[in-house]
């Protein structure tokens, strides 16, 4: 009998081995960046120095501090990295504790810098004691904030280093804060306005939110806020 097993052969592959030429960017040059004298972030005081004689004043919420857009600290000084505010909140001692701690850690003192963008806590919180009734007036201050709003730089770092060394611990210090907040670079920046005044320029639908709120369609003005009619629902 035939046997056509005997007749199969193995299939031979043939690898044949070019030189090629790699094209790899050239590295960034930092000549131009000096390191201060104090690389790492200061210490935040926890309660706001006042003269001997001056009782710490009361405040109220004052919620406003918080809602809309930063207006003024929304930019990089140093033009390169940092942690920005994607929506309002309240900073405490601990977050700025926080940051300090870890971000000393993990940075190379040698090559990097940083820098606060923000004020140390200004902002009174009162607090009633535990197991008070009702009324009393208001409680006495049971620690100080920082009130933050949406885009607004929280810290920045530089240095003679590039984005991808520092954006993993920014980012891991981003998703600590009590805040939506994301690591940045100039860059991250750039593109991000740019994005935004594309799709403000090339939108294809005339109902936008401000259409919609200014026109007061479905009777929005009834269960709107001031904020949300005056940021259009943007800034929440």
């Amino acid at each position: 009998m035939f046997n056509s097993v005997a007749f199969l052969r193995p299939s031979r592959v043939l690898i044949v081995q070019v030189n090629g030429f790699k094209h790899f960017p050239a590295p960034a040059v930092f000549d131009h960046i000096e390191i201060p004298e104090k690389p790492k972030l200061k210490f935040i005081d926890k309660v706001p120095q006042l003269p001997p004689a001056i009782k710490p004043p009361k405040m109220q919420k004052k919620l406003r501090f918080m809602r809309g857009p930063e207006e003024v600290h929304n930019f990089l000084l140093h033009k390169q990295y940092g942690i920005m505010a994607l929506g309002g909140g309240r900073l405490k001692w601990g977050h700025f504790e926080m940051m300090r701690l870890t971000i000393g850690r993990k940075m190379n003192s040698n090559k990097m810098f940083a820098l606060w963008r923000v004020d140390a806590p200004w902002q009174p919180v009162t607090k009633q004691g535990q197991g008070q009734r009702m009324g009393g007036g208001k409680g006495a201050i049971d620690h100080y904030v920082t009130p933050i709003k949406a885009g607004r730089i929280i810290l920045e770092l530089g240095g003679k280093c590039e984005f991808t060394e520092v954006q993993g611990f920014l980012q891991d210090v981003a998703m600590k804060l009590p805040f939506k907040a994301m690591a940045v670079s100039q860059e991250i920046l750039d593109e991000m306005k740019h994005k935004e005044n594309w799709e403000e320029k090339n939108n294809q639908n005339p109902y936008t939110m401000k259409y919609l709120i200014q026109n007061n369609m479905g009777g929005c003005y009834r269960w709107l806020s001031p904020t949300d009619m005056r940021y259009f629902c943007k800034y929440t």
